[in-house]
């Protein structure tokens, strides 16, 4: 098992240092972005990642939505492909256009909005199973709750990993308390199922290395903010980023944009609609 490094603080500096990818002619050269998610209840939370995933630079945004939600998100985002599925415990299966669509991503997001754990887990599977070793996938929300359960979902398939959760689902990815140190949360996660985990501003690598973003503030602890820095992280992964780099970046981007908003709203009370728009201001001013 790699041993922990101490962390390397997210900085200008550091990122400066790690480039993002180039940008260069038309919107295939900047990859395409799945997202994959929303329920009935809450559908916003893929309305949030995919326009974060444009804002972060993904080139083609598709999202994958329960057939009741399909419509109004698709007149909500038309910068988008909208795919509509089955609702949970409906009797209809996920259509072929789903792993087409998954197959050819160069980044899916797996999660935002979803409210069924074991449709999550069967949403992942289906995904996986059409997903090449090309394409890196992140796990939001319930999907992440699928995997705790069943940590074989993502264990010898081909791909890349990057898991976004809270403290919550860090608790039941470890199957227990988490405990005050949650860069060594983050690691003991990124180790456990060989991905790259951003928690809270931590990112592990399961080869040991970690960052540290660290000027994040209170303003962030809000509802659907989480859904954002998913899609930022599928954004930056379609452009091109490798995992990790990703993490980094979108950690810094997330925070700024909490700072950027601040002097308008103070340190809570902004959304996370205006957490995403502020993202590349922040990607620029690196």
């Amino acid at each position: 098992m790699p041993s922990r490094s101490e962390p390397s603080i997210v900085t200008v500096q550091l990122l400066r240092d790690w480039p993002l990818p180039e940008v260069a002619g038309a919107k295939d050269s900047r990859g395409t972005a799945l997202i994959v998610g929303g329920s009935r209840h809450t559908p916003g939370a893929v309305l949030l990642a995919g326009v974060a995933a444009l804002r972060a630079g993904a080139g083609v945004l598709q999202l994958a939505v329960e057939e009741s939600t399909a419509t109004a998100l698709s007149i909500q985002v038309p910068e988008a492909l909208v795919l509509d599925l089955p609702e949970p415990g409906g009797d209809r299966g996920f259509p072929d256009r789903l792993a087409e669509l998954a197959g050819q991503a160069t980044a899916v997001a797996i999660g935002p909005g979803l409210g069924d754990i074991d449709h999550a887990a069967d949403l992942l599977r289906h995904v996986l199973d059409a997903t090449g070793p090309d394409t890196t996938v992140v796990l939001d929300a319930y999907a992440l709750g699928a995997l705790s359960k069943d940590p074989s979902l993502t264990a010898d398939r081909p791909g890349s990993y990057v898991l976004t959760p809270n403290v919550g689902e860090a608790r039941y990815l470890l199957g227990g308390d988490v405990g005050e140190d949650l860069m060594d949360a983050a690691v003991r996660i990124a180790q456990r199922y060989r991905a790259v985990v951003s928690l809270f501003g931590r990112i592990a690598d399961p080869d040991g290395r970690t960052w540290w973003e660290q000027t994040g503030g209170s303003g962030l602890g809000t509802s659907g903010s989480g859904d954002v820095r998913a899609g930022v992280v599928t954004g930056l992964l379609s452009r091109g980023a490798e995992p990790a780099q990703a993490a980094c970046w979108a950690a810094y981007a997330h925070a700024g944009s909490a700072q950027r908003l601040a002097p308008r709203f103070g340190r809570i009370g902004f959304l996370a609609r205006e957490i995403a728009d502020e993202i590349p201001a922040v990607l620029a001013s690196v």
